[in-house]
């Protein structure tokens, strides 16, 4: 297929092999950047360098690719980007920037008070002055948090429909100096030419905040395509902990991944029970309007 100047992406965690909520948000990914003509990206975001794991990361790709996934480069990894995160913190200015000395349970007391939004920051460090900076530094680093001001932000979500958010001054730099994920993935995804975000549903309400801060930053803002989560017979997000899940786990019980690519494409409403297919024919058949809006429920 031609591509043209736009991209898709996938984005895996290097912390755990893939199960099959992953891998069906990959294919979808996949299918929506090749039928509309976009190169598509993988970007290994491994921040997180107390779970992610190289090894890891290389049985991800192996995985994808055995279903069938290509990927057109550059292949990034968010570890070797720092500087570019750096000049985005910069780019916001002083003003746009405060410093945050909040622990976690703090915050969590904050938004437990009465007209508190669960995880929406209140401000608590927004006007401190620099003698009450200075004082706190001696205690504890300070994170680093954009200053939005209860902007709000909307997003239209491919599938999901409209979604409006207050943004609150999030963080964009931690307080061990690791960027955060919020800025990573809006600088990723803009200095790659990605303009079509593809990703689980429980990234949702992340979207009106990112878009906010790519505009800021003086970028468009991509378009959303949040995909229903696969789920256990409880409604819960899958995780491995529910079984046989993952490619290596389903080819001990001798499911290979073209039943896998089968079983996915089922869920999908592109193939029937059992048949097998390849990304190739299922991009001849996929149409976007047509997916599947409720959670796909996976049973052993």
């Amino acid at each position: 297929m031609e591509c043209g100047t736009g991209a898709g992406r996938y984005a895996p965690s290097p912390s755990g092999d893939l199960h099959l909520g992953n891998l069906r948000t990959a294919m979808v990914a996949w299918l929506l950047a090749r039928t509309t003509g976009r190169r598509f990206l993988l970007r290994i975001e491994d921040l997180d360098a107390q779970r992610s794991d190289p090894v890891v990361a290389e049985r991800q790709v192996a995985d994808l690719t055995a279903l069938g996934l290509d990927f057109d480069p550059p292949q990034w990894t968010q570890s070797a980007r720092f500087d570019r995160y750096t000049a985005a913190i910069e780019a916001l200015g002083p003003d746009g920037t405060y410093e945050c000395f909040c622990t976690r349970r703090e915050i969590a007391e904050a938004t437990r008070a009465p007209h508190g939004r669960v995880g929406f920051y209140p401000g608590t460090c927004a006007d401190l002055s620099e003698a009450q900076r200075a004082r706190r530094r001696r205690d504890r680093p300070a994170a680093l948090r954009v200053r939005a001001g209860a902007v709000v932000s909307t997003v239209r979500d491919r599938w999901q429909g409209e979604v409006r958010e207050v943004v609150d001054d999030f963080v964009v730099r931690r307080n061990d100096g690791t960027p955060a994920y919020n800025l990573a993935v809006v600088v990723d995804d803009a200095e790659s030419g990605v303009d079509q975000v593809v990703r689980g549903a429980d990234l949702l309400d992340s979207a009106p905040r990112q878009a906010w801060l790519a505009r800021t930053l003086g970028w468009p803002a991509p378009a959303y395509a949040h995909v229903p989560l696969a789920v256990n017979a409880d409604g819960v997000r899958l995780a491995k902990r529910d079984g046989a899940v993952t490619v290596a786990d389903l080819a001990d019980r001798g499911v290979g991944v073209e039943q896998v690519v089968s079983r996915i494409a089922a869920s999908l409403g592109l193939a029937s029970e059992g048949e097998q297919v390849t990304m190739s024919e299922l991009a001849a058949r996929f149409d976007p309007g047509q997916l599947p809006r409720a959670p796909w429920v996976v049973t052993a």
